[in-house]
């Protein structure tokens, strides 16, 4: 296969990646990408191995390799060792004055015709109180079990 990133490690990256191996603390995803570069590393002080050996070696696939050295030529050595954090911001459904409403709701006697609450019976209910715009019985359940409830 050919190498299209090539990764030419400095006396500091590679001294970084050897003491981030020798502690032993690391993740596995971290240890195992830290290892990837220093075989992949064609600088003089390097040992150069090919893509079958890294696979061979450490068990890991050709994209995995490829993907480590393209992060790591691109974006550099924090980039390749630790997990970008999510773009996306998730916004809370229920601030704790909702979560109050649940938990009331759901430790209440339910509704005429009912046996007891259900996910999709509270989470009707709630929306009909305006208590919130709009959820999903997924995140009724997540609530209920945060605060150690359970409709059974």
């Amino acid at each position: 296969m050919n190498q299209w990133y090539i990764v030419k490690l400095t006396e500091t990256e590679r001294y970084q990646l050897k003491q981030l191996i020798s502690s032993g603390t690391a993740p596995a995803r971290k240890l195992r990408r830290a290892h990837i570069l220093l075989k992949s590393d064609c600088s003089k002080e390097g040992p150069n191995w090919s893509y079958k050996e890294i696979m061979e070696g450490f068990e890991v696939s050709n994209v995995t390799i490829s993907d480590v050295r393209r992060t790591f030529v691109e974006h550099g050595l924090d980039a390749v060792l630790n997990r970008k954090k999510p773009e996306r911001d998730y916004k809370r459904r229920f601030d704790g004055e909702a979560e109050a409403h649940l938990i009331a709701m759901a430790c209440s006697e339910a509704p005429e015709g009912q046996e007891r609450w259900t996910l999709r019976l509270l989470k009707k209910h709630l929306i009909q109180l305006g208590v919130v715009e709009n959820c999903s019985p997924e995140t009724v359940r997540t609530t209920l079990k945060k605060m150690n409830l359970s409709l059974g």
